[in-house]
């Protein structure tokens, strides 16, 4: 089956930085976008703003995602851009090693696995999981904390899930780049706009489009 005309999307910590972008671009292309973020207040106000549906979604509370999964039936497109980062060794006591992986890898298969009976009954979905270069053994594997390793997982998940979704499913992980974003800091050399450019692209594949691959830029990179 080919795009369908406004396909559906989710776009988790869509309320801020490049999350906001992304639903702001998604929504330009003709996309019916859900914004999901944690914050109820922050979420609404945003997604008033950008004149887009809104879900209470904290990848921490389980119940807030199913809840939001089940009550739709699925979206055609799902963005996991949610993300944590702490410098805290994970050595440390204070290493955030399990709300890390909660957030950046089991939230986002569990989101994928809820998705997957729409996806089923349309054949046709596109998975775009938010990674970044500090998480690529490539790269040095480099993110502080428990960021990288997180990171690092949420790319293997997307290269071993190519075999177990359904045909017309297309996931595939990107690196947005140093964004200036409250987690990028004021430093960085891209906007928001810039960032999300790449997961747009992805979201929006056309039928002979890649998949399992790991992009920056729209090129490929290593993982």
């Amino acid at each position: 089956m080919t795009r369908p005309l406004h396909p559906t999307a989710l776009v988790t910590g869509g309320n801020r930085g490049i999350g906001r972008a992304i639903v702001a671009g998604l929504k330009a292309k003709g996309c019916a976008v859900t914004l999901g973020a944690r914050s109820e207040e922050a979420g609404r106000r945003a997604a008033a703003e950008l004149g887009v549906g809104f879900a209470r979604i904290d990848l921490s509370e389980p119940d807030s995602y199913f809840e939001a999964m089940t009550r739709t039936g699925g979206f055609d497109i799902l963005v996991n851009n949610a993300g944590v980062l702490s410098h805290a060794s994970l050595l440390s006591r204070q290493s955030d090693f399990t709300e890390a992986m909660e957030v950046m890898v089991n939230a986002p298969l569990d989101l994928i696995r809820l998705g997957t009976p729409h996806w089923r009954a349309r054949g046709w979905g596109r998975i775009v999981n938010l990674s970044s270069g500090w998480g690529a053994h490539a790269e040095g594997l480099e993110g502080p904390g428990a960021y990288g390793v997180a990171k690092a997982a949420l790319n293997a998940l997307t290269r071993a899930l190519v075999r177990d979704l359904p045909p017309g499913v297309k996931i595939n992980a990107c690196c947005p780049g140093w964004v200036k974003t409250r987690m990028g800091g004021e430093g960085a050399t891209l906007s928001p706009d810039e960032g999300a450019e790449t997961a747009i692209w992805l979201a929006t594949l056309p039928d002979d489009g890649p998949t399992g691959g790991f992009y920056r830029n729209r090129a490929p990179i290593g993982w």
